[in-house]
């Protein structure tokens, strides 16, 4: 779509730079005729320093996103623009993937604390953190997605799913993690080149992935691990994929490295299998380097994570609106 806990202080700064900066990125979108796919509401800002990686929402116009610089999810409305420390930061802590538990309220959250490898679940009202389960053999745990019995977690660097289960009524069982090897039609990795990088649940309760390093959308049958390709038809090359959003049929592959878009297909199904077909590109000024995105009232809100940004641990973040569906 990358828990000790004690504060970071001084992590909310004056708000001067960063409402510069996006004063500026603003002034584009007003000067520039409006691109396919943005949407009429404005930017909402994140604090300096965040590096922001995933986001995930719920409920109403509720956001959280993660940070890569300290393991802080923060918190805010979408309608509002606002934000708010949750999970405090911890040293060596980084969170990517993001998916919140209407059931529960849980946030669910894969990344590190060093070189080693965690899925935390974090009550989404009040930050405990409710479950931390450690991954072994974990190396870059990216995205997740929580399904009616389990969270799936990718990782880029192993070819493999995490499964953490859930127990009665959604619950963190304590279980410990447990792995679905990526077979079949699966290109697998060099272990250095990130791979499977975003996941979401198709309607037949198989699991989709998009891969970073080759391209295109992939099937993983969750009993067994055999992957097959999803052919896509028309449109781009489905490349540069980071996370992805599904809505219905509808999915979205969030492009953050070289293409700075979203690239929008419909997914459908027959007794051959899954394929897609491509329906638009979402794009806008303001979009730079986005990673994840969730969608929230017809609205698909993407976070910018700025990859390659000069001194990222004092450079402005937002989350930019894109418009999901025509209109």
């Amino acid at each position: 779509m990358e828990h000790t806990v004690h504060p970071r202080a001084g992590w909310l700064r004056s708000p001067a730079p960063l409402l510069t900066a996006l004063a500026a990125v603003l002034g584009l979108l007003v000067a520039a005729a409006a691109p396919a796919g943005a949407a009429r509401t404005s930017l909402v800002p994140l604090p300096d320093g965040l590096r922001p990686e995933g986001i995930t929402a719920g409920p109403g116009d509720t956001y959280y996103v993660g940070s890569l610089a300290d393991g802080r999810i923060v918190t805010g409305d979408l309608s509002r623009r606002t934000s708010r420390v949750l999970l405090p930061g911890a040293e060596g802590r980084q969170i990517r993937g993001l998916d919140r538990d209407d059931r529960t309220g849980l946030v669910w959250a894969a990344g590190n604390v060093g070189s080693v490898a965690h899925v935390w679940a974090v009550d989404s009202r009040t930050g405990r953190v409710a479950s931390d389960t450690v991954v072994p053999g974990g190396v870059f745990l990216n995205d997740l997605v929580v399904t009616r019995d389990a969270v799936w977690v990718t990782d880029s660097r192993v070819d493999r799913l995490t499964v953490i289960a859930l127990g009665r009524h959604a619950q963190p069982t304590g279980a410990a993690a447990a792995f679905l090897p990526l077979r079949g039609a699966w290109p697998a990795g060099d272990g250095v080149a990130n791979n499977a990088n975003g996941i979401r649940q198709l309607s037949d309760g198989s699991a989709v992935l998009n891969n970073s390093r080759v391209g295109g959308l992939w099937r993983v049958d969750p009993r067994t691990g055999v992957t097959t390709s999803i052919p896509v038809r028309g449109g781009p090359a489905i490349t540069g994929g980071d996370g992805l959003e599904l809505s219905g049929r509808t999915l979205y592959n969030v492009r953050g490295t070289g293409q700075a878009e979203v690239s929008v297909v419909r997914l459908e199904q027959s007794r051959h299998g899954w394929s897609a077909r491509y329906q638009r590109t979402l794009t806008d000024a303001s979009l730079d380097v986005p990673s994840t995105a969730v969608l929230v009232g017809g609205t698909l809100w993407a976070v910018n994570a700025r990859f390659g940004v000069a001194n990222p641990d004092t450079a402005p973040y937002w989350i930019t609106p894109l418009r999901a569906h025509r209109g």
